[in-house]
């Protein structure tokens, strides 16, 4: 059984640096061309898969990333600096996915393996670029391009490195939800937890695991009876057993013969997991009964010559529960890995496919008075554009009426005077004599 490791985060791309108006003002070329540079392309952000990732813990506390602007040209020509990509690790097996299209962006699998998710934007053109024959000085340049900016949902299919396994009712949704972002269903009845619940561990030094709160266990589990079978298959895929014992006696059993109950199942469904690392968790250590329990727990261990590590806690306090995780966390880094079975979930049948927009294409609508053209590609150039300069708008103009879109205004009844928009930007239509 696979589970799901979840995060949403924001990425964006880099602007590009604004291209310069310059010119060459030199003793001896009394008539200086132009000089302005163009401007640096902002940077990517970019997933690399890292293999010693194993969770998506990091995002539950990092949720922006966006990368440096590029810088804006220079004069005598020279070019503003590129900025530097952005590099985001990930762990091996993360599927990255738009929020907004549901489109499947990567697939990132293998060691050092990268995908570009937002891409910087280009840098905008100085005036050296637009001189002509017909003009030789021009006073145009652009703005840099906007980086792209989206919302990625990360899924990973992780196997869990911790299982907690006990009687039901012993307090392993409570430890979970304690030292995870887990938050289990709790009630106080048999078999609350019907389904493995994940959590992942931040132990806080940087390190983290993946726990299981595993479904309550019975007698006859081995041969199928209640959930058994389902329960006792996670418990074969993990690395380290966290066996939580009500040291209380809260339901009136004998805690030593619960545990010695639930390992004779374990043993029986795969005479492996007896030889699984084991830690014992002695929880409901806060009522009074308890430490006189566990002392016997304890003599009983040592009669029939086991060494396992007890842990006193109780989950509802967190007394001890910092200790116990640090056991586990050094447990896990002792044992070797355990070679990841696959197994096909929904993620696997989902389509990858690419949205493909056609940047000249355009509509015209009106709105009352005003007339709004939509088109990614013109949108983009009112963004590229500096109206500050005469000429800037002339070709502005001039673009927009090769592109048929002063026709498509007039021929939808716009006149002298009227309001264009385009997306952010409002100007007047002029009727060309």
């Amino acid at each position: 059984m696979m589970f799901i490791d979840k995060a949403k985060i924001y990425v964006k791309g880099g602007d590009g640096g604004d291209g310069l108006v310059a010119f060459r003002r030199e003793k001896y070329v009394p008539e200086g061309g132009p000089a302005g540079g163009d401007g640096g392309h902002g940077g990517d952000v970019i997933f690399r898969v890292d293999e010693g990732l194993r969770t998506l813990v990091d995002f539950r506390y990092q949720k922006h990333f966006k990368a440096q602007r590029g810088e804006k040209g220079r004069n005598k020509s020279r070019h503003g600096a590129n900025a530097d990509d952005m590099i985001v690790r990930v762990p091996p097996g993360t599927i990255v996915v738009d929020d907004d299209t549901q489109e499947v962006i990567a697939d990132l699998t293998r060691h050092g393996q990268e995908v570009v998710i937002a891409k910087g934007g280009r840098g905008g053109r100085g005036n050296t670029r637009f001189a002509t024959a017909n003009n030789t000085a021009p006073s145009i340049a652009e703005n840099g391009e906007e980086g792209q900016e989206r919302w990625v949902i990360l899924e990973l299919k992780v196997m869990a490195d911790v299982g907690l396994v006990g009687f039901p009712s012993v307090g392993k949704s409570t430890l979970l939800s304690v030292v995870s972002g887990a938050q289990p269903k709790i009630g106080a009845y048999h078999f609350t937890t019907l389904t493995p619940n994940l959590g992942v561990v931040d132990v806080g030094d940087g390190r983290s695991f993946v726990m299981a709160d595993l479904p309550g266990l019975i007698e006859g589990a081995h041969e199928g009876v209640g959930l058994g079978h389902e329960f006792l298959r996670h418990v074969e895929r993990t690395r380290l057993i966290i066996h939580v014992v009500d040291m209380g006696a809260t339901e009136g059993r004998d805690p030593f013969d619960d545990w010695v109950k639930i390992n004779e199942e374990l043993k029986l469904y795969n005479a492996k997991l007896e030889e699984r690392p084991q830690i014992i968790a002695a929880n409901k250590m806060d009522i009074p009964e308890a430490q006189k329990l566990l002392e016997q727990f304890k003599e009983r261990l040592t009669e029939i010559g086991l060494d396992i590590p007890v842990y006193p806690i109780s989950a509802v306090s967190r007394a001890g529960v910092q200790e116990l995780m640090y056991k586990a966390m050094d447990l896990l880094e002792a044992i070797p890995e355990a070679p990841v079975v696959e197994e096909v979930t929904e993620l696997e049948e989902r389509k990858v496919y690419r949205l493909e927009t056609e940047e000249d294409e355009f509509t015209v609508r009106r709105d009352n008075d005003v007339f709004i053209i939509e088109s990614p590609g013109i949108e983009k150039l009112v963004k590229r554009t500096n109206f500050s300069t005469h000429e800037s708008v002339m070709r502005f103009a001039r673009i927009l009426r090769k592109k048929g879109i002063d026709k498509a205004l007039r021929d939808r009844g716009a006149k002298d005077g009227q309001t264009i928009r385009i997306g952010d930007f409002e100007f007047e239509f002029v009727e060309q004599e």
